[in-house]
C-alpha cells in the first residue's frame, strides 16, 4: 500500500481537473470578448499552467496555503464571466473537502498504523 498522503491525492486530482475547466474558461472568455484577446490567453494559459504544475509541489511547506491562494485568484477573476463564477465557487467547495477529508483520513492511518492488531473486547473477555 502507498504511503502518499491522502490529502496530497485530493488536491492533485481538484487541482488537474480544475486547470481544463480553466483553460475551457479562457476559451469561452476569448469568444465572449470579456477582453482584448492576448489578456484573456496570457490570464488564462498561465493560470491554466499553474493549476497543472501545482500538484508536484503539494505536500511541501506552504503548498496547501498557496493552493486555497490559487482558489481565491480564480474566484476574483471569474467575476468577468459570470457563469464562471458558480463553477469557481463549486472548485472552491471540491478544495475545501479535499483537504479537510485528506487530512481526516491522513490522520486515522496515522492512528490505526500505530496499532497492529485490531482486538474486539467483549464483556466474557473482562471477567
Amino acid at each position: 500500500m502507498s504511503n502518499r498522503s491522502v490529502r496530497r491525492t485530493l488536491g492533485s486530482m481538484v487541482l488537474a481537473f480544475e486547470s481544463f475547466v480553466v483553460f475551457f474558461g479562457t476559451l469561452a472568455a476569448f469568444g465572449l470578448k470579456v477582453a482584448d484577446g492576448p489578456t484573456v490567453w496570457a490570464i488564462g494559459l498561465s493560470l491554466s499552467a499553474i493549476l497543472i504544475l501545482t500538484p508536484g509541489y503539494l505536500g511541501k511547506k506552504g503548498s496547501y496555503w498557496f493552493g486555497w491562494a490559487l482558489q481565491l485568484v480564480l474566484l476574483v477573476v471569474s467575476f468577468f464571466v459570470p457563469w464562471m463564477l458558480l463553477i469557481s465557487i463549486i472548485f472552491v467547495g471540491f478544495w475545501g473537502w479535499a483537504m479537510i477529508a485528506g487530512y481526516t483520513i491522513d490522520l486515522a492511518k496515522k492512528n490505526r498504523a500505530g496499532e497492529n492488531v485490531f482486538k474486539i473486547e467483549t464483556d466474557k473477555d473482562n471477567k
